[in-house]
Parts: C-alpha cells; sequence; structure tokens
C-alpha cells in the first residue's frame, strides 16, 4: 500500500493518487479511471469541449474506453473505435503498430479490426488516452489512423505527465508531475 499520494483537483473533484516508483530515481501518481464514474462523467465534457471538430474518437484498450464513451455521448457521436492489444476471433484482417509505454513492462502491439479501418477511413480522429506521458502508446494511435487512411484532429488526455505537459500538440486538463525520489526512497514507498 501506498505511503504517499498526490492530491490532484480535476473538474470540480479531488482524488488522492498513490505514488508509485518506477525506478529507483522517479516515481509516477497513480491514475485510474476505471470504476470511477464519477470522475469519468466530470472529465469527459470538460475534455469533449476542449477538442476540435472530429468525426471520431479513438483510444487504446483499456483505461480510455470508458473515457472516448462518455465523450462520445457528450459528443453526439453513434461510435467510437478501440485499438485493442491482442487479436479477437471477431477481427478480421486487422492491422497492427507495436508500442512500449511507460506502464508496460514489454512492448505490446495495438491492433484494428478492419470494419475500424473502414470507419476511420477519410475522417478526422480524435486520439483519446488518459494519461500522455512519453507519448508512445499515442504515436502508435497516430500510425494505426494513418495507416487507416485517416486524418488525426487531435491528440488529447485528461493529464499530461512530465515532458508532456509542455507539449504544444497535445490538449489535457490538468498536469500530473513525476516525482523525483531521494536515493533509497523507493524501497520506502
Amino acid at each position: 500500500m501506498a505511503r504517499r499520494y498526490y492530491e490532484l483537483n480535476i473538474s470540480g473533484l479531488v482524488r488522492h493518487l498513490p505514488i508509485m516508483p518506477i525506478s529507483d530515481e522517479l516515481a509516477i501518481a497513480g491514475f485510474v479511471i476505471l470504476g470511477d464514474c464519477e470522475l469519468v462523467s466530470a472529465v469527459a465534457p470538460d475534455l469533449a469541449a476542449k477538442l476540435p471538430p472530429c468525426d471520431l474518437l479513438m483510444t487504446a484498450e483499456t483505461k480510455g474506453i470508458p473515457l472516448v464513451a462518455e465523450m462520445a455521448r457528450n459528443l453526439g457521436h453513434e461510435r467510437y473505435v478501440v485499438a485493442r492489444k491482442s487479436v479477437k476471433l471477431y477481427m478480421e484482417d486487422p492491422i497492427s503498430v507495436e508500442v512500449v509505454s511507460i506502464t508496460t513492462a514489454h512492448p505490446q502491439t495495438l491492433y484494428l479490426d478492419r470494419k475500424d479501418v473502414e470507419r476511420i477511413r477519410g475522417r478526422r480522429v480524435a486520439i483519446v488516452d488518459d494519461v500522455i506521458s512519453t507519448g508512445e502508446s499515442l504515436n502508435a494511435m497516430v500510425e494505426l489512423v494513418k495507416l487507416a487512411g485517416g486524418e488525426v484532429a487531435c491528440q488529447a488526455a485528461i493529464l499530461a505527465e512530465g515532458d508532456a505537459i509542455d507539449r504544444p500538440d497535445i490538449i489535457y486538463l490538468e498536469p500530473l508531475p513525476l516525482i523525483p525520489l531521494a536515493p533509497g526512497e523507493a524501497a520506502l514507498l
């Protein structure tokens, strides 16, 4: 159990995020929207209001799904697209891109079903995630949109972390700092 927390104030809500080491020198504040209906309902309209015109929302499995579902509802979109982390039996002729993210230990592959490729082709797509940190997951989704023949309208997230805070090409609601650790502090968290 975490011994330290980061207080996040967002869209009128307060959340206490556990500080979790990702190396001996650095920690992140763990932000998980899964199961937090109040948070998703609060941030979705705020983030949707910041988007430029788009035809479709896209996210990667898993944490972005409740967010884009609520954002799509707020925007009056009938559908959204999810880049899957594995090929499912129902997927026909999927396209794929490999990604390495700060929150995953090993490279992953993101897949789009042919039906989603057809939905994206010729459309303006807003790529949405819960947190943007290194941007690797976003880059993979950008590549998938381009492979599918779509246009990236924007890249957006609830939070931007670390260097992503200063990126002019992303839209986000609040910054989330990376937390430097003193020598030996990681073992205490």
